[in-house]
C-alpha cells in the first residue's frame, strides 16, 4: 500500500492518520529515520532512559548537587 503526503514550502508534512495509528504516534512523540539504498524507513523513536549522572561519582550526590544539576 502506498500512502502519500505533500511537503509544504516550509518543509512540513502531515503524517497520515493510518501511519500515525500504525505507529501508535501521539503528540510529542519523535520519529526515527533510517536511510537505506535510496529509501527512508520511518519508525517511532524509542527514547532511551537517561542514566543517573551522579551514579559513578558518589561524592556528587549531595542535596546541593541535585538542586544544581538534577534537571540536566
Amino acid at each position: 500500500m502506498i500512502i502519500r503526503s505533500k511537503i509544504t514550502s516550509r518543509a512540513r508534512t502531515t503524517i497520515p492518520r493510518s501511519v500515525r495509528e500504525a505507529l501508535s504516534l501521539r503528540q510529542g512523540d519523535e520519529l526515527a529515520y533510517q536511510m537505506e539504498r535510496g529509501r527512508v524507513i520511518v519508525t517511532k523513536a524509542i527514547l532511551k532512559q537517561v542514566e543517573n549522572p551522579f551514579a559513578t561519582f558518589g561524592e556528587w550526590a549531595s542535596e546541593n548537587d541535585w538542586r544544581a544539576y538534577g534537571e540536566l
